[in-house]
C-alpha cells in the first residue's frame, strides 16, 4: 500500500536525523546512509536550516528521481519552500517555476558547445601545461613538504575555469574567496558573498559586451540579442553559478583522488606504469567514491511523486524538497559489487556523480579532463609523492556545502 505523506517543509517532527551526518574519515561517508537505504526508498530528514526534506539514498531511486521531470529546482511558492542552509548557492529553490523547463533547455543548448568533449580535447594541452607548471612549483619546496590541496588541487581548476569563462586570471584568488564564502552553511555572509559575486560577474559581462572574446561569458552576452529572457541579471546569475560549480567539486575530488591512490599503492603503481591505459578507469572510480560534502543535490516535487514499489512505496507531496545523495547511491551494494572498495577494474561503472537524465552535469567532460590530467601529472612527475600524515588525521570543511579537505600535507620527494 502506498504511503501518502503530508507536506513536510516546516513540520515539528523532533526525532528526524539532521544533516550533515557525521563521518568517520575523509574517504568514507556516514554509516547512517546505509541504514536509511534499508529503511525505505526515501526517508525524511532535517536539513541544516532546520526544514524537513526527503532523502534519496538508493541507487535505483536516485537514478529515477534525477530523470523524473516532475522534479525541478524551482518551487511554485519559493517563500514556502524548505531550505537546505543559509549558503549562497544550492540552498533553496532557484529559477522561474513557470518557465523552468524552457529556460533549462535554452541554457543547455547555449552552453553545450563550450563544454563539449571536442572542446575539452582541445583544452587538454592547456590543462597539461598548467598541471606541469604547478607540479614543478611543488618540487621547489626546500624540504619537500607541501600542502598539495593549496598548491595543486585548488589552482588547477581555477586556472582552467578562468580561461574557459573569460575571467581575468589575476582575479582567481578573489573569486575563490567569494566561492568559499558562498558555500558556508550558516550566517548572513553567504548571501552577501553571492550578491558580490553577481555584481562581479555583471561587470565581466559588461566588459565582454564592449570587447567580446572566445569564452562562455561572451557567448552569454551575445545570446541576449536573441533571447529577451536572458537579462543582465540572469547572465550574472548564470556566470556566477558556472564559476562556482566549474571548479569547487573538481578541486575537492582531485585532492581526495590523490588520497585514494596513495592509500591504494597497487592502483597507484598501475597508473604510473601505464597512465594512458589506466587513468580513465581510475578517474571514474575516484568520481564514484570521492565525496567532499555528502548532503546531496536539491530538487522540489512539482507534482505528487510516488517512489518505490509495493508496501515500500511512498508518495512525496507536491512542493516538498527532495535531496538526492549521489555518494550514498554510488555505494549501494545493490548496484555495485564490493561497493566500498576502490576498484578501477569494475565495469561497467555507472555512477551518478554527474547526475542522470536531463540535468546531467554539463561540465562532466571538463571535470574528467582535469582529473585525468591532474592525477597523471602528479603521479608521473612526482614519483616520490606520499602522505605526510596518517589518512585519519585529514579533515574536511564541514562548515561548507561543498566540503573538501582543509589541507593535504604531502612529501614530494
Amino acid at each position: 500500500m502506498t504511503t501518502i505523506a503530508t507536506s513536510t517543509a516546516h513540520d515539528d517532527a523532533p526525532d528526524l536525523p539532521q544533516l550533515p551526518f557525521p563521518r568517520e574519515g575523509v574517504l568514507t561517508i556516514s554509516p547512517l546512509y546505509a541504514r536509511l537505504r534499508e529503511a525505505g526508498p526515501v526517508t525524511r530528514v532535517r536539513t541544516p536550516a532546520g526544514d524537513v526534506a526527503w532523502l534519496a539514498t538508493r541507487y535505483e531511486e536516485a537514478k529515477a528521481l534525477f530523470a523524473d521531470r516532475r522534479l525541478g529546482r524551482s518551487h511554485p511558492q519559493p517563500d514556502q519552500a524548505a531550505r537546505v542552509s543559509d549558503a549562497g548557492v544550492m540552498a533553496g529553490p532557484s529559477g522561474d517555476h513557470e518557465h523552468e523547463d524552457a529556460d533549462h533547455s535554452a541554457m543547455r543548448k547555449l552552453l553545450t558547445p563550450a563544454f563539449s568533449a571536442k572542446r575539452m580535447r582541445r583544452l587538454h594541452d592547456r590543462v597539461a601545461e598548467l598541471a606541469e607548471g604547478l607540479a614543478d612549483d611543488l618540487q621547489k619546496a626546500e624540504d619537500g613538504a607541501v600542502d598539495l590541496h593549496a598548491g595543486f588541487s585548488v589552482p588547477l581548476p581555477i586556472f582552467v575555469i578562468c580561461e574557459l569563462l573569460g575571467v581575468p586570471v589575476e582575479d582567481r584568488a578573489y573569486f575563490k574567496g567569494l566561492s568559499e564564502r558562498m558555500a558556508t552553511l550558516t550566517g548572513d555572509d553567504p548571501r552577501v558573498a553571492r550578491a558580490e559575486f553577481e555584481r562581479y560577474t555583471a561587470g565581466l559581462a559588461e566588459a565582454k559586451r564592449a570587447e567580446p572574446g572566445e569564452d562562455v561569458i561572451s557567448d552569454l552576452v551575445a545570446a541576449q540579442e536573441h533571447d529577451p529572457r536572458l537579462t543582465d541579471t540572469r547572465v550574472a546569475e548564470l556566470s556566477a553559478g558556472l564559476l562556482f560549480a566549474g571548479h569547487e567539486t573538481t578541486v575537492n575530488r582531485l585532492s581526495l583522488g590523490v588520497v585514494l591512490l596513495l592509500v591504494n599503492p597497487e592502483v597507484r603503481d598501475r597508473l604510473v606504469a601505464d597512465p594512458a591505459g589506466t587513468v580513465d578507469a581510475v578517474v571514474e572510480e575516484v568520481l564514484r567514491l570521492a565525496e567532499p560534502g555528502g548532503m546531496g543535490l536539491l530538487r522540489y516535487a512539482h507534482e505528487d511523486v510516488t517512489v518505490g514499489e509495493g508496501d515500500e512505496a511512498v508518495t512525496i507531496p507536491r512542493g516538498d524538497a527532495v535531496m538526492i545523495v549521489t555518494s550514498a547511491a554510488n555505494r549501494d551494494a545493490e548496484a555495485f559489487g564490493s561497493a566500498d572498495a576502490f576498484d578501477p577494474d569494475r565495469s561497467p561503472n555507472p555512477h551518478l556523480s554527474f547526475g542522470h537524465g536531463p540535468h546531467f552535469c554539463i561540465g562532466a567532460s571538463l571535470a574528467r579532463t582535469e582529473l585525468r590530467v591532474g592525477l597523471t601529472t602528479l603521479f608521473t612527475r612526482l614519483p616520490g609523492l606520499r602522505l605526510a600524515v596518517d589518512p585519519e588525521a585529514l579533515t574536511l570543511h564541514t562548515e561548507r556545502l561543498t566540503g573538501g579537505l582543509d589541507r593535504l600535507p604531502v612529501q614530494v620527494r
